[in-house]
């Protein structure tokens, strides 16, 4: 898609003549500005959007896609900024695997293994079928502590044994977050269409939606890859040692050296982890806007409403027993998307008003936050390019959820203004 069309396109998608906000939005920005500058938790780069009914209400970038340094210059953070999402991917993932399901390629009841080639079972309860659905809703009994990403040389039939399953619970028991599951969901998908991952996710979901994002950074197009975000944390990589007066440490997706690796040597449908089905895709907020509003029903439509409603169904919700909430974190799950009823624990705004579904990343540096109202069409994208303190230490707690501090104060000043904010139209062609 040439760049003139791409840009048509992304105007019509995100509603580029629609609301804007009444009020001016400086006062949002110096909000925004002054969290991101916050010394208790700085931000290495910040990049956000908001939807209201429908529309984008606002957007803001702050910080520095790329921290220069032997002689290389500082690059600014843009609204075409790429970041590596983390989990928001595994979301993203579900997508190309409902447009799969439409296409009768996959059944979520069926037993994986015949999609694999290789039996899948949990060794402690061998007569259970391990499901689709159950990887999608973190209920399969697989479990990471053996490892969950491996090289492009390893099949996933080699590698998965008993050390990767829970002895406790079978499959459709318990809820453990688990991202090796994704890798097993990529695979799947590799299998029956014949397509790599990252090049089948380009024909599923970015090509038709007209974004500039991929699963792997050596695919990416020349601007695309030029605008990709270094995350960074003012902490070692290998030592994890945090120096909030010290400098920032690139952590993944610097370039500046060496161009990103290319995957040549492949067997399709062996092992789709070193394309990350759980938390590879770099993609804007911009974009990450345009698959939101689609999400909403505006836009060209990738699913069948009834498919959007089965994925967005609850699945899984939190009893007191059947699951692992990670401090509270998690609590309702539906078909690859988490979900945050405006309860005490689920809140994502400090005093409510913001039930949502979508998912959250934390990988690298990067903390991202893709939520959505689906009645109000009201949402918020947040990705966060790396912190100066540890996100979850006792000094960034959040006050009201499992969020970190800072993104309590992110999505709340987000939600109060430009979502619940009075709009009026946009006649600026």
């Amino acid at each position: 898609m040439n760049r003139a069309r791409r840009n048509m396109l992304g105007m019509a998608l995100l509603g580029a003549a629609g609301p804007l906000l009444a009020a001016p939005p400086r006062r949002l920005d110096r909000e925004l500005a002054a969290i991101a500058t916050d010394p208790a938790c700085e931000l290495a780069s910040l990049s956000v959007l908001a939807i209201r009914a429908g529309q984008v209400s606002y957007a803001y970038q702050s910080g520095r896609r790329f921290i220069g340094h032997d002689g290389l210059p500082d690059k600014p953070v843009g609204p075409d900024t790429l970041f590596r999402i983390a989990s928001i991917s595994k979301m993203m993932t579900t997508l190309g695997l409902m447009r799969l399901l439409e296409d009768g390629k996959v059944n979520l009841d069926a037993d994986v293994s015949g999609y694999l080639g290789f039996t899948l079972r949990n060794p402690h309860f061998p007569e259970r079928l391990i499901t689709l659905r159950h990887l999608l809703t973190h209920t399969s009994s697989l479990r990471d502590d053996a490892g969950y990403s491996w090289g492009a040389d390893v099949a996933l039939k080699d590698v998965i044994d008993a050390r990767m399953f829970a002895a406790n619970a079978g499959p459709g028991e318990y809820f453990t977050y688990c991202n090796l599951g994704w890798g097993v969901i990529g695979t799947v998908m590799e299998r029956v269409t014949g397509e790599r991952f990252d090049r089948l996710m380009r024909r599923l979901l970015i090509e038709p939606l007209g974004l500039q994002a991929g699963y792997l950074p050596s695919e990416l197009p020349p601007a695309a890859l030029a605008n990709l975000a270094t995350l960074y944390r003012k902490r070692t990589v290998d030592t994890e040692v945090w120096d909030p007066a010290g400098p920032w440490i690139a952590q993944v997706d610097d370039y500046s050296v060496k161009p990103p690796p290319a995957i040549d040597r492949y067997v399709i449908g062996t092992n789709a982890t070193p394309f990350s089905p759980t938390g590879g895709l770099r993609i804007s907020a911009r974009d990450m806007g345009i698959v939101m509003r689609m999400l909403m029903g505006q836009g060209p439509q990738l699913l069948k409403p009834a498919t959007l409603s089965l994925m967005f169904s609850r699945q899984w919700t939190y009893d007191g027993r059947n699951g692992d909430t990670a401090d509270g974190l998690f609590h309702c799950w539906g078909l690859g998307n988490e979900q945050f009823p405006d309860e005490t624990e689920t809140r994502l705004v400090e005093g409510g008003g913001f039930p949502a579904v979508g998912h959250l990343g934390d990988a690298y540096g990067l903390m991202s936050v893709f939520a959505f109202d689906p009645k109000r069409r009201n949402g918020m994208i947040v990705l966060v390019g790396g912190t100066s303190t540890d996100p979850f230490g006792p000094a960034n707690k959040g006050k009201y959820s499992s969020l970190a501090r800072f993104q309590e104060r992110i999505l709340t000043a987000l939600y109060r203004g430009a979502n619940r904010a009075q709009l009026v139209p946009n006649n600026s062609a």
